[in-house]
Parts: C-alpha cells; structure tokens; sequence
C-alpha cells in the first residue's frame, strides 16, 4: 500500500484547490518503485472531470466527436471483431460512443486502477444505453483477462503515464488480444520541442512505434492522430496485427497473475490456480494482484 506522504484528506483538498497530485506525489515518492500506486492516487482523485466534461464542455464534445468519428474509420478497415476491450477505460467517455458505432452483439470490456473512475463508467455507459460491458479494476502490467481472449484491444492515452513501463504493457495488451492492439498514445517522436519539454516534466510515455518493432510485432500503420486534445500532447495512433494461429480463449476474465479462469462465489473471484480471492465491491471486481486475499480454503465456505 502506498504510504501518502499528508494524509488522503489533505491530498484531496490540495486536488481541489488546483493542486497537480501526480507531480505532487511523484516529487515526495520514488516514483519507478511505487509508479502505479501513484497514478491509481492521482487519477482516481480527478475522477468525474471527463463526465463532467462531456456534459458541461461543448469545445470538449465537439473534439470528443471528432477523435472517435476518425477512430471509427480506422477500425472499420480491419477485419471484423466480435468483441473489445478498453484497457484503461477511465469515466468510459470513448468506450461508450465507440459501442454505438458496432453492432450490439459485440462484447464490450473496460478496465481501469481507478475503482471511482470504473464506478463513473459503469454510469456514464449506463446512461448512454450501453449496459452490457462488463468492467473490473486492474493493472495494465497484469491485466485480469486471458491470453487471445479479446479481439481487439485499444488504449486512449492510457499508457501516457506510464514512461518506462511500456515494454510490459505493450506486452500485455498483445498477450490478451485475439486479433489487433490499437494504441491513441502521446507521441513524443512527432511532437515539438515545447511538447517534449512538457512531455519530459510530466513522465509521458514515448517510443511507442520502437517498442513495438523490438517486440517483433507487425505495425500496419502509426502516424499523426488527427485529434489531440491539447497540441502540447500530440496523438499518434499505432495499430498492431496479431499474427497468430492460436484458437480465441474460451474464458475472457482471468486471474491477474496465473491468467486461469476465475470463479465467482461469496461475493468474490477466486483463482483456485492462486489460492486467492478478489473482492468484488459494489458490483466491482477488484482484480490487481495486491487486491487478493490468500485463501486456500475458499472453494470449501463460499457459496
């Protein structure tokens, strides 16, 4: 657990007042040791402002339409896909406009480290008539879903606060889709000077398109996103074809660790490869790693 250095409270009244919390922690924290601790903090701290936002920011809207208007096309030129995951999911401001663009049979997924922001989602995606997706908490470093069990799977800015950590997420986005990897991250390679500065400042990611040809995997296409949201942090889209001959999983919702069915019982999920349980929390399953309870005897008292 990451030991704050102000109590939560006070952290939240410093968000409050305008307070950058990822800068904040990052300078008072090790950072490479407890990165992922700090961005659950910090991003489950501004949970709400892209709800917000897409109620009460028309310019956010209108550049909102556009960035998924253009997202639509780009997929629509890959073969078809019978189901889709958001890794990094947060309020579920893309996920929900991109559900309205594919045919209702196919099978939505969303995950986020932020409990709030899964919560937002759940109501936001609700609230736009899409009430199949199923969405858990996790860590895009041991992502909760199995190997080749989704067909396409796509981040929005979510590997952005990640930098040295790209490598392992990239991997993992790859080991779970069945079909494509589909990245909307910052791109330090086409961005400015100024960009790169800020980028620097902020821990942004970078070599997204050289990471992947370490890795081998086959790009089809990375360039220049035609929307960014802020011209100091422009988007570059990178589009992976898996080339694979493995059959699609049979079971989608994994253990974190062991990547084995869970089971669901006593208001849990249990890897009975693990021996550990995950709570599921006002209908949430809380699937990190250092979420579990070690319990051996589970499958004996749950019902």
């Amino acid at each position: 657990m990451l030991k704050l250095p102000v109590s939560a409270r006070l952290l939240q009244h410093m968000y409050r007042r305008g307070e950058n919390i990822m800068s904040y922690l990052t300078t008072h924290l090790k950072k490479e040791q407890q990165q992922q601790e700090i961005i659950e903090v910090a991003y489950d701290m501004q949970s709400g402002c892209y709800v917000d936002a897409m109620i009460n920011a028309p310019h956010f809207i209108e550049f909102k339409h556009r960035y998924i208007d253009e997202l639509v096309q780009e997929l629509n030129q890959l073969a078809p896909i019978s189901s889709i995951l958001d890794a990094g999911v947060g309020e579920g401001i893309t996920l929900a406009p991109l559900l309205d663009q594919f045919p209702k049979t196919v099978e939505s997924y969303g995950v986020d480290i932020s409990w709030s922001r899964i919560n937002y989602a759940k109501d936001w995606l609700k609230k736009q008539g899409q009430t199949t997706t199923t969405l858990c908490t996790g860590n895009l470093t041991d992502l909760p879903f199995a190997d080749n069990s989704i067909d396409l799977v796509f981040t929005s800015h979510a590997i952005e606060p990640n930098h040295g950590n790209e490598q392992s997420i990239i991997e993992e986005l790859f080991r779970v889709a069945h079909k494509y990897v589909v990245l909307l991250e910052p791109s330090y390679e086409f961005a400015s000077e100024e960009a790169r500065s800020r980028m620097d400042k902020l821990g942004y990611c970078r070599a997204i398109e050289q990471t992947c040809i370490d890795l081998g995997y086959k790009i089809i296409k990375h360039q220049l996103f035609s929307h960014s949201s802020n011209p100091l942090n422009p988007t570059a889209i990178t589009i992976i074809e898996k080339l694979s001959n493995m059959p699609k999983s049979q079971h989608v919702m994994a253990c974190p660790e062991h990547k084995t069915p869970l089971i669901s019982g006593s208001g849990a999920l249990y890897s009975d490869e693990g021996l550990r349980a995950y709570p599921v929390i006002a209908g949430i399953p809380c699937l990190r790693v250092e979420n579990s309870i070690f319990a051996s005897h589970f499958n004996k008292f749950s019902v």
